[in-house]
């Protein structure tokens, strides 16, 4: 593939595709690579549990709010500037927080990190496309999925081997990664559309208002309770921005999402789809690594344990073509969730201080599910809306996926505070969130919760899957309906 590449993209055009590329990596490694070290990073910034939180909430909300707005940006002001703008954000906020010794500074910058994450995803497809055509494009592209793939499996493994260092030295890595890709980048061609619409404001403000203060109900929750006034008063936030979001899109001539495309049962079923596939990914990303190190591993053997999850979520989406030909879409859709689903439930099994080999199994079947849903998700999104709505829905499709993975981290802390404090202490509870040394009675609380966590993401697989294969089979049916009246007139 890569001499392919060479020999039909110039040099300078092949430096700016290797600097998305390189960004697009550390993207989720950001996410991933962290999540390992967390609970030295807590110990050492004696940081409260919400605030070790923030770590995670603060930069994939962001994320998820802004990568659309982003793209809007970029098509107005030059691709190339809202690209290396981004990349050169990203890679210093993270060189700051390498060397920050105070938790809500931290938290801040990784919010920062989230709104460059998003313009350089935004700006990095842009550029990609403008970059390359026809086969070579598809091609470049397959590479890009696989970017962000191989982030999201090699961040615990990096980070494992790094944290003997400390874990400022992560930050380290990601902050000279992406500043090679800054470097790169400056090799981009540039190229704007003017009579690109203006950035949906008031819809992006909406949406991530509602992102941040559903993540900030979560927090809460674990100290104030599920019906705490303050806890309840942040639901209820989050539901009027939802609300005042869909007014806002339907009134606008140029949404951030469609609203109208929902109509369609498939499209509809297909943009829920990440929630069922990356919420149960991002959780054991982030939850796994902690829960194994308050038993007493170190961060080294959490990542290695969490091998059998990671390389199936690169390795299969290389074989889509072969899948696809052997498969339908429909069928790949359900079977993915469903494994993820089985593997979830399956990960009950792991207990405090069992073998690392009790979870081999069940993490391999989540992988395989979340690798064939990977790779047929995207594409299915956007064939089910009209050609000239492609763009659209594709945007629309990763700030969903963004958003899954970004509830999935707030979400799921929530639930283990609740569940571990119920039979121990908060202060407890707490401790074993951060991945802190706890004592057996804690211990046990927290795998049972952990347990809880694993079936419910399990029931949230199964139910993604019955709902997606009905929404696809109704799709077809009705697709199949409209040819024959077609035809018969």
């Amino acid at each position: 593939m890569a001499s392919d590449l060479s020999t039909s993209v110039r040099s300078p055009a092949r430096l700016s595709i290797g600097a998305v590329l390189l960004a697009s990596f550390f993207l989720p490694f950001a996410v991933t690579g962290p999540a390992i070290v967390l609970p030295d990073m807590a110990a050492d910034l004696q940081a409260s549990a919400a605030g070790t939180q923030w770590v995670q909430n603060s930069y994939n909300a962001i994320f998820a709010a802004t990568v659309l707005a982003t793209g809007s940006l970029a098509d107005r002001f030059g691709r190339k500037r809202v690209l290396r703008i981004g990349i050169a954000t990203f890679a210093l906020a993270m060189a700051l927080i390498a060397v920050s010794s105070d938790i809500v500074v931290i938290d801040v910058l990784r919010g920062v990190q989230g709104l460059a994450a998003g313009a350089t995803v935004s700006a990095g497809s842009a550029v990609l496309a403008h970059a390359t055509s026809g086969a070579q494009r598809v091609r470049v592209f397959g590479m890009l999925g696989a970017a962000f793939g191989g982030g999201t499996a090699a961040g615990p493994l990096i980070a494992g081997a790094l944290a003997p260092l400390g874990w400022r030295s992560i930050f380290v890595v990601i902050a000279v990664g992406t500043a090679l890709a800054f470097v790169a980048a400056r090799y981009a061609h540039e190229s704007r559309d003017q009579s690109a619409p203006r950035p949906d404001l008031p819809g992006m403000a909406c949406f991530g208002g509602a992102l941040l203060l559903l993540s900030l109900a979560f927090v809460t929750s674990g100290t104030d309770g599920w019906l705490g006034t303050w806890t309840l008063v942040e639901f209820g936030g989050t539901v009027v921005l939802l609300v005042a979001f869909v007014l806002v899109e339907l009134r606008s001539s140029h949404p951030m999402f469609d609203i109208r495309l929902f109509r369609r049962p498939a499209f509809t079923a297909l943009m829920c789809l990440p929630f069922s596939v990356t919420f149960g990914l991002a959780a054991m990303n982030v939850f796994l690594p902690i829960f194994l190190q308050s038993g007493g591993a170190s961060p080294l053997e959490a990542a290695v344990e969490l091998i059998p999850l990671e390389v199936p979520v690169l390795l299969v989406p290389l074989a889509a073509r072969w899948l696809t030909s052997r498969w339908s879409v429909r069928t790949l859709l359900v079977a993915g969730p469903v494994l993820i689903g089985v593997g979830s439930i399956a990960l009950i099994v792991m207990d405090r201080g069992s073998s690392p080999w009790v979870s081999t199994l069940p993490l391999l079947l989540v992988g395989v599910g979340v690798g064939i849903a990977f790779s047929v998700m995207d594409n299915a999104a956007v064939s089910t809306v009209p050609v000239d709505k492609a763009g659209s829905a594709a945007g629309m499709f990763n700030t969903m996926r963004i958003t899954g993975e970004s509830l999935a981290v707030a979400a799921t802390a929530a639930v283990l505070i609740s569940l571990t404090a119920a039979r121990t202490s908060l202060e407890q509870a707490e401790a074993a969130v951060q991945g802190q040394r706890i004592p057996e009675p804690t211990g046990y609380a927290f795998a049972d919760a952990l347990h809880v966590v694993v079936i419910g993401l399990g029931v949230l697989a199964l139910a993604g899957a019955a709902i997606t294969g009905w929404a696809l089979r109704h799709s077809h049916q009705t697709e199949a309906t409209e040819a024959r009246m077609a035809g018969a007139a």
